[in-house]
């Protein structure tokens, strides 16, 4: 990324600025692009990204530098500025893309980890809303793995396992939506089968306390009174101080059962797991 510039350099770059305006096309006047170096249009975007704030044109100059000059080493740092600008400006489509070309072409480059980090964070900042699709949810854990897997000692690293672990709750928080809905329907199998997921598959999240306790209120509504008691007692195990503890407890006590393993079912081998200390 570019750093500081003085104010000599910002000077000679808006000189440059003028001598660049309106070219590339459109009814303004001026020389093409094609009559200025790679490192002249490079610094009409920097300029256009850094001093304008304008990383729509930004991108007009670092994708010419990269179609005028492929091969050079302008068109590398014009490609990941690409991948930065089209981030800035919140063209989370066209990010990916260009992160993905500087990836493929410069896999050894010491950016090759800012580009993987910036493809995963165009997915990561699509995820807004529990209620949406949650693919891009998907994409963005795919892409933050890989930052954290393939590039462990960058500076990156740290920020992503952070939001990875932020996205990995938000698929959690989407199977508990799912499972609420069902459960007030009193569709309970179905509604068991979204919290049966968070337990087995999202146990690290903030959300496994109110999956367990909506399995006790789920096996109750059905009749299934050890299932029901298993998920109270890996409930009492884990989580003594959530409310959901004590939610569970007055509904188990209130019908004459206790918060204690029973049965056979996938509960019970997730108590043993809990007891051996290999759960949570």
């Amino acid at each position: 990324m570019a750093g500081g510039k003085s104010g000599a350099q910002w000077l000679g770059t808006a000189l440059l600025v003028a001598a660049l305006a309106g070219c590339g096309g459109g009814k303004e006047e001026g020389p093409p692009l094609e009559s200025f170096t790679a490192e002249e249009i490079y610094k009409k975007g920097e300029f256009e990204l850094e001093a304008q704030t304008k990383p729509d044109s930004a991108i007009r100059y670092f994708s010419e530098v990269e179609r005028l000059y492929p091969y050079s080493e302008w068109a590398k740092r014009a490609l990941i500025m690409q991948a930065f600008s089209y981030h800035k400006a919140k063209k989370y489509e066209d990010a990916p893309g260009a992160a993905q070309r500087f990836l493929d072409f410069y896999p050894g480059d010491e950016d090759a980890a800012y580009a993987q980090y910036l493809l995963a964070l165009s997915y990561y900042d699509q995820i807004d809303e529990v209620g949406r699709d949650q693919g891009l949810t998907f994409q963005a854990l795919q892409g933050l793995r890989t930052v954290i897997e393939d590039y462990p000692e960058s500076e990156y690293a740290r920020s992503a396992i952070l939001k990875f672990d932020l996205a990995f709750d938000h698929l959690a928080a989407k199977e508990m939506e799912i499972g609420r809905y069902y459960l007030k329907r009193g569709n309970y199998t179905a509604a068991i089968n979204r919290f049966r997921t968070v337990v087995q598959d999202f146990q690290t999240t903030t959300h496994t306390a109110e999956a367990l306790h909506r399995l006790v209120e789920s096996y109750l509504a059905l009749g299934l009174t050890d299932e029901a008691q298993t998920a109270g007692a890996i409930l009492g195990y884990n989580y003594q101080s959530s409310p959901f503890y004590d939610d569970s407890y007055k509904l188990l006590t209130g019908r004459g059962l206790s918060m204690e393993a029973k049965g056979n079912s996938w509960l019970n081998q997730v108590y043993r797991q809990v007891i051996r200390g290999e759960w949570l």
